[in-house]
Parts: C-alpha cells; structure tokens; sequence
C-alpha cells in the first residue's frame, strides 16, 4: 500500500537580511510540514546485507545517500550551535541555528521516507571532523561551505537518477534549501561580494554544478567514521 509521511518544520525560525535570504517561501523549508506520497513497498524493498550497510538500489539507494549526507550536516551544525565560537556575532549565530532547523528537518524527513517506504535507512552514522577547530570562526565557516557546495552538487548530480516523480519534487526543493545556505554562508565569509554565486560553484551554462555519486563520496568520504557501500554507483 502507499503511504504519506508528514515531517514537521515546527520550531524553526526566519528573520531579516541574510535570514530572509534564507526564508524560502512555500519551496524552501517546505513550509507547515513535509508530504511525501512513498512508493508501494514491493517497489522498493530489498535485502539487507550483514555486513558494512549498502545503500541499496533505484530510488532507496538515492533516499538513503542523501539520508547519509544529511545526517552529516545536522551533526555538524549540531556541533556548531552547541559551542559557537568565541565572538560569534548574534546575526551569524541565528543563521547557523536556522541552518541546523533546516539540516535536521532534512535529515529527519528522510529517515520517515525511507521507513514509510518499507526498506532499511542508512544506520545511524558516526563522524570525524579532523582538522576541524570548532572554536574557530574561519575553520568554522571554511567547513560549512564546503559541506553546503557539495551538498548542492550531490542533489544536483543524483536527480537524473531519481525515478519517483514524489521524490523528485522533494529532492527540488530541499536542494533550494541548500542552495541557499550555500550562498548564506558565502556572504558571511566575503559580505557583499558575488562569492555568493562565485564561478567554483555555478558552470558556464549559469547553474549549480552537478556531481556524481561517487565524486561527492570521495569529497565528503573523510567526514564519515561508519563504513557504508553503494554497490550500484560503484562506491566501496
């Protein structure tokens, strides 16, 4: 049977100047609540090896790749609104906390797909931050950009491979999302510069950049602490 998952976006808050950059409208954080109408289960069940956890195939192996990224972003922000850095200004830490509303909704959200969907979610993962020093402002924001371009790259590149047309839509919007956070967060490091759409992220043709799969694992690979496969885009 088809279900409807509903993923709240209660508690999140948006205000003025970059803060209204970052609220979407009724595309952005997916405005009173996330609806995602889930394919049958017999489309999209599949066998769970006992091993390292693979992301599986079709459409479960797209939901739980942005599961693992999301899961990603929301740790990070987490630890990034539980100890901001010293003399963080209060118009950085409301984005970075409105960021981590969004990350965590995001995360959340695909989890609740994943399951209404009748197949496993990518476990719980684990991560490291090497090099990372969350009491500085520069390393700081030097991550968040680098994990919100490839964020973008990722949905970007994964589309094509989507077939639920659902889920696509989704996948649409909360690549807005990103998007956003992007250019945020890029203003924040260069403010009123054109960074915020600077030439490493947007192509010739005018739009984001899109990645493959396996690009994105390699760039974003020495985040995760849990091993994971995804034997169908070639990745472990």
């Amino acid at each position: 049977m088809e279900k409807t998952v509903h993923v709240s976006n209660k508690g999140a808050t948006l205000d003025t100047n970059r803060r209204n950059f970052l609220k979407l409208g009724g595309a952005g954080l997916l405005v009173a609540g996330l609806t995602l109408a889930g394919c049958r289960d017999e489309e999209m069940a599949y066998e769970q090896p006992d091993s390292i956890f693979d992301l599986g195939t079709g459409d479960v192996g797209i939901l739980n790749y942005a599961y693992a990224l999301e899961q990603l972003e929301a740790d990070f922000y987490t630890k990034v609104v539980n100890n901001f850095y010293s003399g963080i200004s209060s118009a950085e830490k409301q984005v970075f906390i409105d960021i981590y509303n969004h990350e965590v909704i995001h995360r959340d959200f695909f989890k609740a797909a994943i399951t209404a969907a009748g197949a496993a979610p990518t476990p719980n993962l684990e991560f490291k931050y090497d090099g990372v020093d969350f009491n500085s402002r520069t390393s700081i924001l030097a991550t968040a950009k680098a994990l919100e371009d490839t964020g973008v790259a990722a949905y970007n590149g994964a589309g094509k491979y989507i077939k639920n047309l659902d889920y696509l839509v989704i996948a649409g919007k909360i690549v807005s999302v990103e998007a956003r956070h992007a250019a945020a967060i890029r203003d924040i490091i260069n403010p009123g510069s054109m960074d915020f759409a600077g030439d490493d992220v947007i192509g010739s043709n005018g739009l984001d950049v899109a990645k493959e799969p396996k690009d994105i694992v390699a760039a974003a690979g020495s985040f995760f602490k849990t091993p994971f496969t995804w034997k169908e885009q070639g990745i472990g």
